[in-house]
């Protein structure tokens, strides 16, 4: 999208009066996901409440629970099924518990400082949804009068944003979970594929209720309309072709520009290294990455945006999840990298709501050397990161890198001259806080 077609489309959508604020929390945060089917061999609402002060400890702000729906039976996908496939909205897995068992994690949660947001499939249902009884006309349907799935997704079928019943039904389950279980947002999956306009009348009426804020499982612009924060999925598969030598710090400056042009003011794009998808289907961060997991890491908890944690990378989990069966993290009680994510995310969570400016810095065009200074009013930290598996030297030489700074990770300070030609090794970083 070139620069003027992004003027056109701000025109657009301003004259359609479609403005909305994020909840002042959501800014400078980060998003925990939990896959609460994988997190304990008998997982449940209740077992999962004792990690809830362990995770604020970490610096955790956001629990994002994949869906807590029941699952369809018809065309079932493994034993279990796909937490994507759900047959009702307004009730919990039996799995996992109650409405009013989650009811008392949202609560807790909110005493340990913490926001709970769900994951919700507006797309699609599984088979056997209870609207397939009650209002079939709430779905898709083929020339032979027959529900289908437009994706190649077997275990699931499209619904009829056409229908406007359907639309205020939809709405009213979503309504469902903030009025009755208190949540403070939404996660939505594949959420290009759902008109626009339906997100745009959701959160009108939602938000009526109290502010919430809106994740969207994509990376189309034109949905930051309505949506606080946006998927960095190019960045992720970039970050890949990095490892693989097919691409370097000259293409991750050309993206990270391009999500500066294209992003909205007071909107996000999420950065992370695996979720669930990526972990079942695509392989762990050290499958992907190897020793290079760390690196980026700390990049997504240090750049601008959002930055997402999924449940087992502070273990670290080196296994893939299964998607549709039992196959539960295995917890040693270690929690090896707590606090490596608990110095970044502390970090990141004291610019508070502060608007941070990102300045890249000149490394004498070295292709593996990524540097960037974060400023906001308060707060200066300077992030040198080496995306090479070779030694590297850094060469910083800009009148912004000045004073003193703290190592965040050796407690130890180093003084601006220090820091100028400085030797990396290989997939290392080095994330400093100044301090004069």
């Amino acid at each position: 999208m070139t620069s003027q077609e992004v003027k056109i489309r701000n025109v657009y959508f301003r004259a359609m009066n479609i403005h909305f604020d994020p909840v002042s929390w959501s800014m400078n945060t980060n998003i925990y996901e939990v896959n609460l089917r994988q997190y304990f061999p008998e997982s449940t609402f209740q077992s999962f409440i004792k990690e809830l002060p362990r995770l604020a400890d970490m610096g955790i702000k956001i629990l994002w629970f994949m869906p807590i729906m029941p699952i369809s039976h018809k065309m079932r996908q493994g034993k279990l099924g796909s937490y994507y496939a759900c047959s009702t909205y307004t009730d919990t897995n039996p799995e996992y518990g109650t409405v009013s068992d989650f009811k008392d994690i949202v609560k807790i949660a909110h005493d340990n400082g913490l926001k709970v947001i769900i994951d919700w499939v507006a797309n699609h249902t599984g088979w056997d949804h209870e609207w397939t009884r009650t209002n079939p006309g709430f779905y898709k349907k083929n020339a032979n009068g027959e529900f289908y799935d437009g994706n190649g997704w077997a275990d699931v079928i499209d619904l009829n944003f056409y229908d406007q019943a359907m639309r205020k039904e939809m709405i009213s389950a979503m309504e469902f979970w903030i009025k009755e279980c208190d949540i403070d947002g939404f996660r939505c999956d594949m959420a290009h594929l759902v008109p626009f306009d339906f997100w745009r009348d959701a959160r009108r009426q939602l938000e009526t209720f109290k502010p919430l804020f809106w994740l969207a499982e994509t990376e189309d612009d034109n949905y930051q309309y309505v949506f606080d924060c946006s998927y960095a999925w190019k960045f992720m598969h970039l970050s890949e072709n990095i490892v693989k030598q097919q691409a370097g710090v000259d293409e991750l400056r050309l993206l990270l520009s391009v999500y500066l042009k294209k992003r909205l003011p007071y909107t996000n794009h999420l950065f992370f290294t695996s979720n669930h998808d990526e972990n079942s289907w695509n392989g762990t961060e050290y499958e992907k990455y190897g020793p290079a997991a760390l690196c980026f890491a700390v990049f997504t908890c240090t750049w601008n945006g959002l930055t997402l944690v999924y449940n087992g990378q502070e273990l670290p989990n080196h296994k893939r999840l299964a998607f549709f069966d039992k196959d539960p993290i295995q917890w040693t009680g270690k929690y090896e990298l707590h606090d490596f994510y608990k110095k970044l995310l502390c970090l990141r969570s004291a610019f508070g709501e502060e608007p941070t400016e990102i300045i890249t810095l000149d490394t004498k065009g070295d292709r593996h050397i990524f540097t960037f200074l974060k400023i906001s009013r308060f707060k200066q930290i300077l992030v040198i990161l080496n995306f090479s598996g070779v030694q590297q030297t850094a060469h910083i030489e800009n009148s912004l890198v000045n004073g003193t700074y703290r190592d965040l990770f050796t407690d130890t300070n180093k003084e601006a001259p220090s820091i100028q030609n400085i030797l990396m090794e290989p997939w290392s970083y080095l994330v400093l806080e100044k301090l004069t």
